[in-house]
């Protein structure tokens, strides 16, 4: 019997020690909106993502009352009466890079990314496609994307009264080191 469960482990560990599959904790996403009234700016540096190498695949999730504002006003508004929190409390991203065969997970260097898959805010999903980098170093990969997003497409509501303080389209920055 021990020999049995030893060798479960010994197989198991194999497995996840030839995986190719980056995780990270820290991931980081900021937003910003400008108008001529108003720069509103938030981070969030609690994203989670998985990313394998070896299908390409890549999934992203966050906790939308993570996101940090430089006023604390901005952000009891932006939970309360846009992103409605406790009704919407995550976003998550779901796809694929769809030129894997241009990056080398192996060679060190920068490669450009383009990927594709589901972004869901505000319980909305919509698919999309953005360009990207990633940094593929000894230890860690290190992915970069900017893209904009319409809060209208995500049945985010602005007020009157607010609408011509937010950008009718949010640049998105993702920043994310991975590791194995």
């Amino acid at each position: 019997m021990k020999t049995i469960i030893f060798a479960a482990i010994l197989i198991l560990s194999t497995s996840f020690a030839s995986a190719k599959q980056y995780i990270t904790k820290t991931g980081q996403v900021k937003f910003y909106s400008h108008t001529p009234i108003e720069d509103i700016e938030a981070i969030n540096r609690q994203a989670v993502g998985i990313l394998d190498t070896e299908s390409g695949s890549m999934q992203f999730k966050l906790l939308i009352r993570s996101f940090e504002f430089e006023k604390a006003l901005m952000q009891e508004h932006f939970n309360e009466n846009f992103m409605e929190s406790d009704q919407y409390p995550k976003s998550s991203f779901e796809g694929s890079i769809m030129n894997p065969e241009e990056i080398d997970f192996e060679v060190p260097g920068t490669y450009v990314a383009d990927v594709s898959g589901n972004l869901t805010i505000h319980g909305v999903t919509k698919a999309i496609r953005v360009k990207g980098s990633i940094t593929v170093t000894k230890d860690e990969l290190i992915t970069k994307s900017t893209f904009k997003v319409n809060p209208t497409d995500y049945n985010i509501s602005i007020p009157e009264v607010t609408r011509k303080k937010i950008a009718n389209e949010i640049e998105v920055t993702v920043d994310a080191t991975y590791t194995r």
